[in-house]
């Protein structure tokens, strides 16, 4: 079975699940039951099973699912829960601060999860169109060597060339470029407006030196190419990480409050478990 005709045959059953979900609420709405009962449970019981990828995450080593299947259930889940949101809250606005705190906490959730599957769709096709990907922690590191580097061919461009129109460059504009990460925000935006500058300035300084300044700022250029990559790279591996840093402890948040409501719902209106 190809990866298409199982993300097709994984939708289909999402949506046979939604419309069995609406069905029964509305069943049991015709049992002169309250519904709000059965879809909170169920929400929140998805909201558990949908938490479990992260931890699935930080254990490899059982003897489980493969993560790729995990996420693909963690996703659907997701979109199940905004169905019985729907369901649960009748899309009306919530009443008290409480349950205010709690329809905000599970929208900032689903918004935070549908930008994160928009970025781990995205940014890794990007990474690998831009080369070969990097380990994120030892970024840094290269960009350490690179600034050496540039900083070594500066120096001797003033003893072989008897001219400081490299080193001063360097001073003015690559010293501070190379002492790390720059332009995040444009490479996030697939701008290439400070490295064509760059480029720009290494080929009008090229008009004032000789062959051997020339060769030395050519292997500066190429440096900075390299830099700039990096910096491509950390500014998107930096987006993937961050990102979970506000839909987990956004999740968690929802899983307590939800807690308490669930609580304060049994011990203030009289329904049993």
């Amino acid at each position: 079975m190809t990866f298409a005709s199982r993300r097709f045959g994984a939708l289909c059953l999402s949506i046979v699940l939604a419309a069995g979900l609406i069905w029964l609420a509305m069943a049991y709405d015709l049992t002169l039951r309250d519904a709000s009962y059965l879809t909170g449970w169920l929400l929140f019981g998805g909201v558990v099973l949908a938490s479990t990828f992260n931890m699935r995450k930080k254990l490899p080593f059982l003897p489980l699912l493969n993560a790729s299947i995990w996420l693909q259930i963690h996703i659907y889940i997701g979109w199940l829960l905004v169905v019985l949101f729907f369901l649960h809250t009748s899309l009306e606005w919530p009443l008290g601060w409480f349950e205010g705190v709690l329809w905000f906490l599970f929208v900032l959730v689903s918004l935070s999860g549908l930008i994160g599957l928009f970025l781990s769709r995205s940014l890794p096709v990007r990474i690998q169109n831009h080369g070969e990907r990097l380990i994120f922690e030892r970024i840094p590191q290269f960009r350490a060597e690179l600034a050496d580097e540039v900083e070594v061919l500066a120096t001797r461009s003033v003893r072989e060339t008897a001219s400081n129109t490299i080193a001063l460059y360097y001073v003015n504009r690559l010293q501070a470029y190379f002492s790390g990460p720059k332009n995040l925000v444009a490479h996030l935006l697939e701008s290439r407006a400070a490295l064509t500058k760059h480029r720009r300035e290494i080929d009008s300084l090229e008009r004032y030196l000789q062959e051997d300044g020339r060769e030395i700022l050519a292997n500066i250029k190429d440096l900075i190419v390299a830099k700039d990559n990096l910096d491509y790279q950390y500014s998107l591996q930096l987006v993937l990480r961050l990102w979970l840093f506000v839909h987990i402890p956004l999740t968690y948040a929802l899983l307590l409050v939800a807690l308490v409501h669930i609580v304060l719902t049994y011990a203030f209106s009289g329904a049993t478990l």
